[in-house]
């Protein structure tokens, strides 16, 4: 196969936050957030040059380690050639070791760039094809499924390739995010997950996660139920007490909350009405905010909007 040839306009892309698990869909269910970072990707004749606002602006590398420009670097060598010289420009809004998919959203950006960069890459890279790269990149699909796709999805791995499919989260659902100050690395939350669980628990679980697809797509009123999780969130409490303790808090008030990801963050999804007052229940120590549902996903847009 020829090598590839670039476009010399810079591209934009735009890619959304993302909350996995939902409470019982662990490493499968995940929800588009409308919480958004934005890079842009230029060849250029030579080199590599970084620009970084916004969250990680200090401590997030200009180099290759980036995982923003590892991922461009695996797209294009599957694009048939790296170009000469990259120019990037980040504006981050996604917080970091939050558990709202910052990981995920650098790695689609990146992967989405290179393709919308090199001419003919929606040929060379399908949308199935962005997919299982991004999983293989990320190590699992719940997160980078909902990043590409927009929207409420399921996830899974079929004969080692990762599948995905959307679904369009019911209008009235609002989500509410619960931030604090501290992160928490997703190693060490998924390294407190024992090997196994308990067979009641599992099936319970599978019920829950069941149901959860029903009430966020259709039935609301379900949601707090279809919420409640077994097989990792109490698990993790060693590394996020005060978060587990706000969930435990919420839901005792009624409130569907969860832990978003692999923590620490809290999300809870609540009726719009009910939204504005549920961001006010946190306290101290929060950034509780009232986000939207993003349903297109990553996105390739013009400059200048």
């Amino acid at each position: 196969m020829a090598g590839p040839a670039f476009r010399a306009a810079a591209v934009r892309v735009r890619t959304p936050a993302t909350s996995a698990n939902l409470g019982p869909g662990f490493d499968a269910l995940g929800l588009s957030l409308g919480l958004y970072d934005d890079v842009v990707v230029r060849v250029a004749d030579a080199g590599l040059h970084i620009d970084i606002a916004g969250e990680g602006a200090q401590s997030l590398p200009r180099d290759e380690n980036h995982l923003l420009v590892r991922a461009l670097r695996t797209a294009f060598d599957l694009l048939g050639g790296q170009p000469r010289g990259l120019e990037v420009v980040c504006a981050n809004r996604i917080p970091h070791g939050r558990g709202l998919g910052s990981s995920s959203a650098a790695i689609c950006a990146g992967i989405v760039a290179a393709r919308a960069v090199t001419i003919g890459g929606d040929t060379r890279l399908d949308d199935a094809a962005l997919l299982e790269l991004a999983t293989e990149i990320e190590g699992h699909p719940d997160n980078v499924a909902a990043c590409l796709l927009g929207g409420f999805t399921l996830a899974w791995t079929e004969n080692g390739a990762a599948r995905a499919i959307r679904m369009d989260p019911a209008a009235s659902v609002v989500p509410v995010v619960f931030v604090p100050g501290a992160a928490v690395l997703t190693e060490t939350a998924r390294g407190l997950l024992p090997r196994t669980v308990p067979h009641v628990d599992a099936a319970a679980n599978a019920g829950r996660a069941a149901l959860l697809v029903e009430a966020l797509t259709r039935r609301p009123e379900l949601l707090l139920p279809a919420t409640e999780d077994r097989i990792h969130q109490e698990y993790r409490q060693p590394a996020m007490p005060q978060s587990l303790a706000l969930v435990a808090r919420l839901r005792e008030d009624g409130v569907p909350a969860m832990i978003s990801g692999a923590g620490p963050t809290v999300l809870a999804l609540v009726e719009d009405g009910a939204a504005d007052k549920v961001a006010r229940l946190a306290g101290e120590g929060w950034a509780a905010n009232r986000l939207t549902l993003d349903a297109a996903g990553a996105s390739v847009l013009p400059l200048g909007s």
